[in-house]
Parts: structure tokens; sequence; C-alpha cells
């Protein structure tokens, strides 16, 4: 599919972006083993969150609309055959940690791209906790005694924390994961809710075994990271949309923050918590940019998947902007750092990509081009978004890929438009 965008000199309007990924992915997969019936509305329609809820299926539990009949802890019968992640990376590193501790072996697999990503991050600490780890193809479990350990992540990783924390519900002792940047806490937050004993202190997570989960009754606030585009697009057109009931986590809201101490006017109004989660309604003011952007370090890593919607709104920004730390894109969906310096430069942006950033020189005239969104939705919809301040129209190859995360972006495009 090529997707055709044209420029705009204004945006307005209200929409509702899909249901936060990250969440969506949890809801399934801790509502398949709590006790009893959880109620999830507002599920990502994304790809890769049907790709977990295919996978628990498969492993024997019943999903329904908003309905996921939780088996229990110990309720998970082994699938058929392999179990197919798609596309999606969370679905297979989650799994993984769950799946570890069956009693059963499981196989995960995925499409070409998946199949390349690294795994080794989660396999290292399954296998210290005695898991049956091999790959590829990534099989998991048969052994069923897991031990506790407290682990010392070596590169900030939601999942991986997240994957020994689901193993660590079965094992023996303290599963304890010690992080160098606070990641997404979507987990630690859920697990609490449930019953679960989580500790949390600074940088240290740690859980106790659990022999049961209570269910859940919850609305999946929408997703920040695909918030972020249309953040961009107002900053930049300074327009009047309004984007109701996002997720507003403090791990998740790095962008924002960075983009206000630029100079840009991003409020939160309406603030509430959904199952102990943080919404609200985001709109703009106007935007006065004092200087380029520079990051790097933690705030790279806090808003690692707004990076490519970030590097747009630099081309546009007086100066030179540096965006560092940040070789965790090369090995996401497609090597983001490498896309995007192609697709921007096609543009006519003046971006040169370094071994783990880049650097963007702004502002520039965009113009429209025929530009590859390398089959990862992140660079079709940052793309998109800078090609509405292009002259003439840009063209984007692959746009179907928005489906994995957000299927109805380009109907959202249109109608602010």
């Amino acid at each position: 599919m090529i997707a055709t965008v044209r420029p705009v000199r204004h945006l307005e309007g209200a929409i509702r972006v899909p249901g936060d990924k990250s969440i969506s992915h949890r809801a399934l997969i801790l509502g398949s083993i709590a006790s009893g019936v959880s109620k999830v509305r507002g599920l990502s329609t994304g790809a890769d969150v049907q790709s977990t809820a295919s996978c628990m299926r498969a492993l024997g539990v019943e999903i329904e609309g908003s309905s996921i009949g939780g088996v229990g802890m110990t309720g998970l019968r082994a699938a058929e055959g392999p179990l197919d992640c798609a596309n999606s990376g969370t679905t297979m590193r989650l799994l993984a940690g769950l799946l570890a501790a069956q009693p059963f072996e499981s196989e995960l697999a995925g499409d070409e791209s998946l199949s390349t990503r690294p795994m080794d991050r989660v396999m290292g600490p399954l296998r210290e906790m005695g898991a049956a780890v091999a790959w590829p193809p990534l099989k998991v479990g048969g052994r069923t005694r897991l031990r506790g350990i407290d682990y010392e992540a070596a590169s900030p990783s939601a999942q991986v924390k997240s994957a020994i924390l689901l193993a660590g519900l079965y094992a023996d002792g303290t599963t304890s994961v010690r992080e160098t940047v606070k990641t997404r806490d979507h987990t630690e937050v859920m697990l609490a809710a449930m019953g679960a004993n989580v500790m949390v202190d600074g940088l240290r997570v740690a859980v106790e075994r659990a022999e049961s989960l209570r269910p859940f009754d919850i609305d999946v606030p929408g997703d920040f990271s695909a918030a972020a585009f249309w953040i961009v697009a107002a900053v930049l057109a300074n327009s009047r949309i309004r984007l109701a009931g996002v997720g507003v986590n403090p791990t998740r809201t790095a962008f924002a923050h960075t983009l206000n101490d630029l100079g840009c006017d991003i409020r939160i109004t309406n603030p509430r918590l959904e199952a102990n989660e943080p919404v609200g309604d985001i709109a703009f003011g106007l935007t006065h940019f004092q200087r380029p952007v520079t990051v790097g370090g933690t705030r790279t890593a806090e808003m690692i998947d707004e990076l490519p919607a970030l590097a747009v709104l630099a081309t546009q920004m007086i100066g030179t902007s540096v965006i560092a730390d940040a070789s965790e894109l090369r090995v996401k969906e497609c090597d983001r750092l490498d896309a995007m310096a192609e697709g921007l430069s096609a543009m006519g942006a003046d971006i040169s990509v370094e071994e783990d950033g880049w650097i963007i020189k702004g502002p520039c005239r965009l113009e429209g081009a025929r530009v590859d969104s390398r089959g990862d939705h992140r660079i079709a919809m940052s793309l998109a978004i800078a090609g509405l301040f292009a002259a003439g129209k840009t063209e984007i190859e692959g746009a179907e890929c928005v489906d994995i995360s957000y299927p109805d972006f380009f109907d959202h495009l249109e109608y602010l438009a």
C-alpha cells in the first residue's frame, strides 16, 4: 500500500488514539492467569496486540470481546504448535517470561523481522532463574521450578524487566530487577492492582511468588506513543487538536516534558486514574521554540519510541539538534536511525546518522517525495507527519504497516486535516 499525504495549513479536531499497546499486552497476559474473568475495554486494535491475544487463546484462554477468562496461575495448557508472535517483539519477550515457568515446552515464532531481533537479553536472566531456554527458534519451559534472582539490567528495557517479573511470579523466593533508568512500569502497576506482592524501591522492582491473582476491570487509556505523532503535528501547525483519554503515566511522558522545555505549550487536562494508571486529555497552546533539541542518556531511553517523531520536529527548529544514545533504534522493526535519515533526506532535510543517533540542522524546507516505511509503523507515521509540512505530495511505501499499532492513523489524519 502506498499512502499519499499532502501539505496542510491547519489541523483541528478531537480524536482518541488507540488503546495503549503496552498496557493492552499486559492486560491480556496477566488477565489470562488471573483467577476469574477480567473486563478490559479499549484494548489496542493493532496487529501486535492481536498477536498476543491469539497466543493466549492457543494456550487455552477464552478471550471474547472485552472479557478475558483467566485460568489461574497453573491453568495454561500447551499449544498444539508454535505460538505465532508475528511482528511483535513485546509478545515474544513477555511470553518468554511467562512460559519459561510452565511445566510444558513452548515454541515462539515470528516473521522475518522479529526473527532477527535480539532475544539474548531475555534468555540470559531466564536461564539464571533455572529455565530451559533455547534459540533459534525460541523454545522455553518444561521445568517446573524456577528460583528468584537479583538481576541488574545492562540496558533499559521494560520488556526484559516484565519478562523477568512474569517468571518471578512462579519462582521460589524474591525476584528483582535493578535498572539504570526507570522504564515503563505498567507491569508492576497492574500486578499490584491484582494483589501480587510487588516492591518498588527507586530503580529496583521485586516480586514474590504468587499463588493467585485477582481479575480486574479496566478501561485501557490511549497510547501516548501514538499521541506523539499528533503532538508534533499540532506543535508545527499551532493547531487546535485535542487528544482525549491518553495515558500519562510518568514513565511515558518524557517526550511532552522535553517539548515543553523547548518552548512548546502541551497541556494535560482533566487528569484522572484508570486502574491506577494516570490518564488525561492533551491540548495545546502556542509554540515559541527557544532552542534546538539536544537529548541523550536517560532522557533518550525514556522516549525511545517517540524519537522518530522528534526527528521530524527537529527539521523545523532553528539550529543544530542532536539526538544521541539511541542505538536501541537499530534493533526495532527496522533500523530506525537509517530509515528516518533516508526518508527525511529524500524530503530535503539536513540530517546525518551517527552510530547512536542523528544530527539535524534546521529549519529545512521539506519537499514531498516517495519514501519507504521499511515495514515499520513508527517510520511510516513519522514520515506522514513530515509530509503534512512538505511542499507537494509525499508517497509512503508500505504504509499498511501502521496496522501494527494504529489501524486508523490515516483516517484520523484525513479527519484532522
